[in-house]
């Protein structure tokens, strides 16, 4: 008797365990077979203590990662996942802090403006609207005779109206705006230092920054670029900890956060300024082969002074 009661229970709970799978209605849970949360909450790592009176030496250095190498793709993708079904799971890197910029993410952060790339101080905050009308354009009004009554007047005696097509769709008539798919780059702010409490040199991430490719009227690319935006990478971190991005191993079981990216430095990029007296980019005093040879020189300073610290 205890056997055939014990063995009922057991069928109706198997019974629950399984109409509750068939009923599941999260389509995050739906897309895998098994519930993930590793990811999705992770908590912040506190980075080590400094003092001023640790540090030694110190660097400010500007890179600029090219999201078109292969390494850099988990930066760069999914593109526009609203047009083409995307994933649900993952953004890509821009999506994610434009999002908590303008306040539609689960944490918000700050947008400085990067005045066309000549002020990366964090000085002049960005409003959600402002960021919003960067990204989108602002809207151009269509002007009318006043044939169609007198209300809704401007200054000139014009009515201002709005285009609509057949179906009673607005017409997208914007005028500015970026495609985020020619967003390509991202320039990166660091700094490097030597803690003789730990008796190591370092690098802590200070901002990032889009830089998008401008295009012509006619939507072809004119060559010039556009920095958007700066984001403070220290406040980023409440964000990126907890947005995943694909496993270049193909082991989606092992994907990391875009925080894990960047505190891990797996990515590949190109030293394009370091702290000067003149302020200047590399790109203001050499070109071509010579601004490489002087980013690797670079490089390669700071590499010997770490190793210029220790006798073997």
């Amino acid at each position: 008797m205890k056997n055939y009661i014990f063995t009922t229970v057991a069928l109706m709970m198997s019974f629950v365990a399984f109409s509750q799978d068939i009923l599941e209605t999260d389509p995050v849970r739906m897309n895998d077979v098994y519930k993930k949360t590793h990811h999705t909450k992770k908590e912040i790592v506190p980075l080590t203590p400094l003092r001023e009176a640790d540090v030694m030496w110190s660097r400010k250095i500007w890179r600029e990662i090219d999201l078109r190498q292969k390494i850099n793709h988990p930066l760069y993708y999914p593109q526009d996942p609203n047009e083409q079904g995307g994933t649900i799971d993952r953004s890509n890197l821009f999506t994610v802090l434009y999002n908590a910029a303008t306040g539609n993410g689960e944490v918000s952060i700050k947008a400085f403006n990067a005045k066309a790339g000549r002020d990366d101080e964090f000085k002049e905050e960005m409003t959600a609207t402002d960021f919003m009308k960067l990204m989108h354009g602002s809207q151009k009004l269509t002007y009318y005779q006043d044939m169609w009554g007198d209300d809704s007047l401007d200054v000139n005696g014009k009515r201002v109206v709005m285009v609509y097509d057949e179906d009673g769709e607005l017409i997208d008539n914007r005028e500015g705006g970026i495609r985020q798919g020619d967003i390509q780059k991202w320039r990166v702010k660091e700094q490097w230092f030597f803690d003789k409490q730990r008796s190591v040199i370092d690098v802590r991430i200070i901002g990032l920054c889009p830089v998008a490719n401008l295009r012509n009227e006619d939507g072809s690319l004119n060559g010039k670029e556009n920095y958007l935006c700066w984001f403070y990478f220290p406040e980023c971190r409440n964000v990126l900890r907890n947005a995943q991005a694909f496993n270049l191993v193909k082991n989606e079981a092992e994907n990391k956060t875009f925080e894990d990216i960047f505190m891990k430095r797996m990515f590949s990029s190109t030293i394009v300024k370091e702290g000067n007296v003149y302020d200047r980019n590399i790109n203001e005093y050499m070109i071509g082969l010579d601004a490489l040879l002087e980013a690797e020189r670079i490089k390669a300073e700071i590499f010997n002074i770490e190793h210029d610290l220790w006798e073997y």
